[in-house]
């Protein structure tokens, strides 16, 4: 499922929360390290810590797993990609044209070669 942008960049917008998006970059990390990491640079509750969890699942950045009675968290690959696509188009908003207009640009290459071969073809024959 795609998710919005603008959910994505408000759940961003928190400084726990990117910290939080540092932590699971590096491979799957259980809540209870989590909250220990964040705990570990600020003074916040382990229901405060979830409630980011809970934020940053459903911009769809991160998603979860059970193992057992743990639940594993892990970047979400589709809602980063996401993110990834809306700031490619911020920066180039003609980029998602780039390629059927490189095939016209293609087509009429080619009808100038076709039109000199039809030219050329015709004056090089005698009169």
């Amino acid at each position: 499922m795609e998710r919005a942008p603008a959910r994505i960049f408000d759940a961003l917008g928190d400084p726990v929360r990117r910290f939080i998006l540092e932590l699971v970059r590096t491979g799957e990390q259980p809540a209870g390290a989590i909250v220990t990491a964040v705990q570990a640079i600020t003074p916040i509750s382990q229901p405060a810590v979830s409630q980011h969890l809970k934020v940053l699942r459903e911009a769809g950045l991160l998603s979860v797993r059970a193992e057992g009675t743990r639940r594993i968290y892990a970047l979400d690959s589709a809602g980063n990609r996401s993110a990834q696509q809306w700031l490619a188009w911020l920066l180039d908003p003609l980029a998602a044209f780039a390629q059927p207009l490189d095939a016209l640009a293609t087509e009429v290459a080619r009808g100038k070669r076709e039109h000199r071969a039809e030219r050329t073809g015709r004056d090089a024959r005698p009169a």
